[in-house]
């Protein structure tokens, strides 16, 4: 189970790994939005040149809550919830958080009780 935490201004944060084409994994905090409804990831393209990973589309537009915007499309690997996904994930420039969009949702059950402090990503069993 990803278990999550709350962030200052409520937001959600899961910790989930990274593995880039060397194998090395980064464990890092990603913001989950559920407004990210056309992706599973979104990095900052620094990020991209330790993981290594491939590009599979080049220069995609999108809408952004900051207005349109250009991503590259790369196939990641990630760990979340001990289980290993490779998806695609979009890269720009102007990326504060690594985000998490809502595509996730669509294998996993997000499990939320702020007043009890529960917070968690379920893989769902079929």
């Amino acid at each position: 189970m990803g278990v999550g935490s709350f962030g200052d201004n409520n937001e959600l944060y899961f910790e989930i790994q990274l593995v880039a084409v060397s194998g090395e994994e980064f464990c890092i905090e990603a913001l989950f939005d559920t407004g990210f409804t056309d992706g599973w990831l979104a990095i900052n393209s620094q990020d991209l040149e330790v993981l290594g990973w491939s590009l599979l589309s080049a220069q995609v537009e999108m809408t952004t809550a900051r207005g349109d915007a250009r991503f590259n499309i790369h196939e990641g690997k990630v760990i979340i919830d001990d289980i290993e996904v490779i998806i695609p994930v979009h890269v720009g420039d102007d990326i504060p958080d690594t985000i998490m969009g809502s595509l996730w949702l669509d294998i996993m059950e997000l499990v939320v009780n702020k007043p009890r402090g529960i917070l968690r990503l379920e893989t769902i069993e079929k």
